[in-house]
C-alpha cells in the first residue's frame, strides 16, 4: 500500500484537491441504475470520507482506510461518518452490505495478483446477493514522460507541482513523481505508484470473487476510453461463505 504520497501526510489538502471530484456523484448514479432499492454500502479505501459523506446521503455507510492519518481527519471533519482503520485486503467487518464500493483509485495501490486476489475476496465478503461493487481504476496507463506544472490554491497560499510519469509494462505500475513548492518555499517530493489492471483482468478478478461485470464507463458516461474506469459488477454468488 502507498505510504510516500505527501497529500496522506496532509488530509486537509487532500481534501481540498480532491474537492471537484465527480467520483461520489458517478457512483451513485451507476448504483441508481442497477439497484436503486440499495440502502446499506460500504467503501473501501475511503480516505477522508469525502466522497462517502456525499453517498451517506442516501445509503447506510460504513467506510474503510488503511491510513490511520486519513481516518483521524476524517473523524474530525466529518464526525457523523462511520469510517474505521482496515486493510482492504483482510478486513471482515462481520456483516454483509447492499452495495460495496472502491472508488478513488484505491485498488490500483495494491500492486501484486495475489493481494488483488485478496482484495476481491473482501469485497465478495461484504456483498449481499446482486449487490453492486463499484470500483474505480487505471485500466490504461498514462505514458507521457514530459513533465506537467501546474498551480494548485492551497490555505496557505499557491503551491505549484510538477508531475512527471512512468510505465512499467512488465509489473503494470504507472509512476507520478511529484515536486511540490510549498507556499513556505519548502520543497517536497513524492511518488505514487499505481497498478494498471485491463479491463479483461478486472473482468477474471471479478469472476473469480463471484462477481459478474456488469459496464464499466468512464468518468463521462463513455465506454472506458480514458485511463480511468468505472466497472459495475454484480455479486452473484448463491452460496454465502463467512
Amino acid at each position: 500500500m502507498e505510504a510516500t504520497n505527501l497529500l496522506y501526510r496532509d488530509p486537509a489538502l487532500y481534501d481540498l484537491l480532491q474537492s471537484d471530484s465527480t467520483g461520489a456523484e458517478m457512483c451513485q448514479a451507476l448504483i441508481e441504475s442497477h439497484r436503486p432499492d440499495a440502502r446499506t454500502l460500504v467503501d473501501f479505501g475511503c480516505g477522508t470520507g469525502r466522497d462517502l459523506e456525499i453517498l451517506a446521503k442516501c445509503f447506510e455507510c460504513i467506510g474503510v482506510d488503511l491510513q490511520p492519518g486519513m481516518v483521524d481527519y476524517a473523524h474530525q471533519a466529518r464526525p457523523g461518518l462511520d469510517v474505521r482503520i482496515g486493510d482492504m485486503r483482510t478486513v471482515r467487518l462481520g456483516k454483509r452490505m447492499d452495495v460495496v464500493t472502491c472508488i478513488g483509485n484505491s485498488l490500483a495501490y495494491v500492486h501484486d495478483n495475489n493481494e488483488i486476489s485478496q482484495v476481491f475476496a473482501t469485497f465478495a465478503a461484504h456483498a449481499r446477493p446482486d449487490a453492486p461493487l463499484v470500483l474505480c481504476s487505471p485500466v490504461a496507463p498514462i505514458t507521457r514522460s514530459e513533465p506537467n506544472t501546474a498551480t494548485v490554491d492551497t490555505p496557505r497560499g499557491p503551491a505549484t507541482v510538477t508531475i512527471r510519469h512512468e510505465w512499467d509494462l512488465r509489473t503494470q505500475i504507472n509512476t507520478m513523481h511529484r515536486h511540490w513548492v510549498l507556499p513556505s518555499g519548502d520543497e517536497a517530493r513524492d511518488e505514487i505508484r499505481r497498478r494498471v489492471l485491463f479491463p479483461r483482468e478486472l473482468e477474471r478478478c471479478a469472476n473469480d470473487a463471484g462477481f459478474e461485470i456488469l459496464d464499466m464507463t468512464d468518468g463521462r458516461g463513455a465506454g472506458p476510453i480514458g485511463p480511468t474506469a468505472y466497472p459495475l459488477a454484480r455479486y452473484m454468488s448463491s452460496v454465502i461463505q463467512g
